[in-house]
C-alpha cells in the first residue's frame, strides 16, 4: 500500500480505507471477511463523486458546449475503458486483494475490476482527505488526458465519419493475440482498402480496434498519412 500511496502522492490517515478500496469481493470467502469489507460500497460512493467532479471539470473546460454535448463528453470520460486505462497508469491491478481463482482467471487485468477499484479509490480519498484530494487525484490521473480519452472512447466512430466524408470506409483486421490466457494482449489494424492506417493493441479485441482507430486518427491529424 505504501508503494501505491507514493504513486498517487497521498498518505492515508486511515490506511484501512485504502485496504478496503483494494479488496475485491472474491477475497472475502478465502479470508472469512464480512461482505461489507470489499470495495463495492466505496465504488458506489466513488461513482457519485466522480460524476460530480467530471461535470464540474467539463462545465469549466467547455463554456460554450450545451448539456447534450457535455453529457456525451462525461460518458466518454467515466466509461469503463477510460477508467481502466487510468487505473493501469498507476498499476492499480498490482495492488488488489483478490481470491486465487479470480487472480488465475486474469482478474488483475480485467477492465471491469480495475475500473471499479479506481472508483473505490476515489471514494477512499474523498473520505480520508476531502473533496480536494479526490479532485487532485482525478485531475492528475484521469482529466490530464481528457481529450485523448474522449477520442479513444469512440475512435472507431470518429474515424468512420472522417473517411465517410471522403466517400470511403475502413475495415479492421485481427492480428491475433499473445501472452498467457489470464493476460492476453490482442492486436488489430485498421485498413482503408489495402492500406494500413493504424495498428493497435489491448486486453480485448474491442480495445485493440479502438487503439488502432485512435492511431489512425492521430496520424491523419498530424498529416503523417492521408485518407
Amino acid at each position: 500500500m505504501e508503494k501505491l500511496e507514493s504513486r498517487i502522492s497521498y498518505h492515508f490517515r486511515n490506511p484501512e480505507l485504502l485496504k478496503q478500496a483494494l479488496t475485491h469481493s472474491s477475497y472475502l470467502n478465502e479470508h472469512a471477511l464480512p461482505k461489507e469489507a470489499c470495495n463495492e460500497r466505496l465504488e458506489f460512493l466513488g461513482d457519485a463523486v466522480l460524476e460530480y467532479l467530471t461535470s464540474e471539470f467539463l462545465y469549466a473546460q467547455y463554456p460554450k458546449k450545451m448539456e447534450g454535448e457535455l453529457s456525451k463528453l462525461r460518458v466518454a470520460l467515466v466509461c469503463e475503458l477510460s477508467l481502466s486505462d487510468a487505473a493501469r497508469a498507476i498499476s492499480l491491478g498490482e495492488y488488489l486483494l483478490m481470491g486465487r481463482g479470480m487472480e488465475k482467471s486474469g482478474g488483475r487485468n480485467s477492465d471491469a475490476i480495475i475500473s471499479d477499484a479506481f472508483e473505490a479509490l476515489i471514494a477512499a480519498l474523498y473520505i480520508d482527505g476531502g473533496m480536494e484530494e479526490a479532485k487532485r487525484f482525478v485531475t492528475a490521473f484521469l482529466f490530464a488526458d481528457h481529450e485523448k480519452r474522449q477520442i479513444f472512447y469512440d475512435a472507431k466512430t470518429i474515424l468512420q465519419e472522417m473517411v465517410q466524408a471522403e466517400g470511403k470506409s475502413v475495415s479492421y483486421r485481427d492480428l491475433g493475440a499473445e501472452g498467457p490466457e489470464h493476460d492476453r494482449v490482442y492486436r488489430s489494424e485498421v485498413l482503408l482498402q489495402d492500406r494500413v492506417l493504424g495498428r493497435g493493441k489491448g486486453h480485448s479485441k474491442k480495445k485493440a480496434e479502438q487503439d488502432a482507430a485512435y492511431a489512425a486518427i492521430t496520424a491523419i491529424r498530424n498529416q503523417d498519412t492521408c485518407i
